[in-house]
């Protein structure tokens, strides 16, 4: 075939780096991110030596300007790995110096018609994300079909870094979408939660679930907390590339129901943690159900839970027109559905924290008296606006606070209940390891934003959470509260 370059380019550099024409056609695409917010021209200057042995097909810039490095028709040397250099046109973009490799806007946005331009000029009419590296080297992509692969497959990296790992989902959605090429649901998109505030999710997707509740007699307020313990408010791996809210695996103990809203084939592969009957946890790959919407992914886990059996018998006997949210949370715990001690506990806790009972049909309830008092979270009494939530029982108001510090309690009188000690009084510590990591909240869970190398540091706020048993704010992200260590690796001066 007849190999061209990208119109999108504005300055080319060509590098010596690559190994003539290359002898697979064109069909993937390999984005990378440079380590480094460059210029479309200084990421051409990165591959202009010999000595480099690497180069790329196409750079872009921190301003979203396209280089050309390496023409379309020459293999780059880019991605470790010769066999997937032959057919994918490669390109780096430039990123942060530190994990996740984060990219702009202006950036990300070229990315996307760079890679619209590189399908339509080879014939592709869709970009295809399968986000697992065995089911993507083993697919055979159809005439009309580009697919993403990433450099983390082919050698111990993190390229392209998460930041844009998490992303390519959108990115091959998007690029789809600019070929004209149908898209297969019209339902809410998970991928579009991803940048959303807990709050707004919430007021996003609740009338997804009072419509479920229509259908399925399942209340808005238990289905509505089971999403924001499954899928971190729509933004775990799962739901964010396939939709799935509630991990759905594509075989459930043998069980099938009626009113399925899975298709029946589409999965989407990833590693997790499944418990042993000892108790210790093992690492398996497994595949999921993927979904054409959140709609989907709702409508198919209600199925699941009036469908399921147990023997002859209902497994959730008795939850279809339950109006009572503990009642409901306790039917789902006792048919098996999960084995955590807490689970009632902590669904509870957010059908309370976001007073999830309003999106429920009939607000039938279990009554609680008018005089009752509610305990609310907020930095102090006066900023209503901090509020994190209203309790009715003081321990999960308390639990809230103490996720959130900074956080106290008050009662209706404004009178703060807890905590009760006196004000927190920063402290220095003394870090000896140059690769502590700094998160961006007290727990293994949340991303990180780097290493903060030997040194001493003030910490300014104390919380508990995932991975230590106390985690420390630094000083210098004490104003958006993003930047956290274990205090198991310090020593206090």
């Amino acid at each position: 075939m007849a190999y061209t370059n990208s119109p999108l380019v504005v300055y080319t550099n060509l590098s010596p780096n690559h190994s003539g024409q290359r002898t697979h056609s064109i069909d993937r695409i390999t984005p990378h991110c440079v380590v480094g917010q460059l210029s479309a021209e200084s990421i051409c200057g990165c591959f202009i030596s010999p000595s480099r042995q690497a180069s790329c097909n196409y750079g872009i810039g921190k301003d979203g300007r396209v280089s050309l490095c390496v023409e379309e028709k020459n293999r780059s040397w880019c991605s470790s790995s010769v066999a997937n250099d032959q057919r994918a046109i490669t390109i780096e973009c430039a990123s942060d110096l530190t994990h996740p490799y984060a990219m702009n806007s202006a950036v990300y946005t070229s990315l996307i018609k760079l890679c619209t331009d590189i399908c339509k000029r080879n014939g592709k009419t869709k970009l295809l994300w399968l986000g697992d590296k065995n089911k993507t080297l083993n697919y055979a992509p159809a005439s009309d079909e580009m697919v993403l692969t990433v450099h983390r497959w082919y050698a111990n990296k993190a390229c392209p870094g998460d930041w844009l790992y998490s992303r390519l989902s959108d990115l091959a959605a998007k690029v789809t979408a600019a070929l004209g090429t149908p898209v297969a649901s019209t339902g809410l998109q998970a991928a579009s939660l991803r940048d959303m505030e807990s709050a707004e999710v919430v007021t996003k997707v609740a009338t997804l679930f009072t419509a479920n509740q229509k259908q399925s007699g399942i209340l808005a307020s238990v289905s509505m907390a089971q999403f924001v313990l499954e899928s971190g408010y729509g933004k775990s791996e799962l739901a964010q590339n396939a939709n799935n809210c509630f991990g759905m695996k594509s075989s459930l103990s043998g069980n099938s129901w009626a009113g399925s809203a899975w298709d029946g084939h589409s999965v989407y592969t990833m590693q997790t943690g499944e418990q042993n009957t000892d108790g210790s946890y093992v690492t398996v790959t497994t595949d999921f159900r993927k979904y054409g919407s959140i709609e989907d992914s709702i409508a198919d886990h209600s199925a699941y839970l009036l469908g399921a059996m147990n023997g002859s018998k209902k497994r959730y006997e008795g939850l279809a027109g339950c109006t009572d949210y503990k009642k409901a949370v306790q039917i789902i715990k006792d048919g098996g559905y999960a084995t955590s001690l807490d689970y009632v506990q902590n669904l509870c806790r957010v059908i309370e924290q976001w007073n999830l009972t309003q999106f429920d049909v009939a607000a039938s309830v279990t009554p609680v008296t008018p005089a009752a008092t509610l305990y609310r979270v907020r930095k102090n009494w006066s900023d209503t606006a901090s509020q994190k939530g209203a309790f009715r029982d003081l321990s999960n108001a308390k639990a809230c606070a103490d996720k959130n510090p900074g956080y106290s309690v008050f009662d209706e009188n404004g009178k703060a209940v807890y905590p009760t000690s006196t004000a927190f009084q920063p402290y220095t510590v003394r870090v000896s390891i140059s690769d502590l990591r700094i998160r961006k909240g007290p727990g293994t869970n949340y991303g990180s934003r780097g290493f903060t190398g030997k040194g001493v540091f003030t910490i300014v706020a104390e919380a508990t959470g995932k991975g230590a048993s106390k985690w420390g704010l630094l000083k210098s992200f004490a104003g958006k509260r993003n930047g956290w260590i274990s205090l198991d690796y310090v020593k206090k001066v």
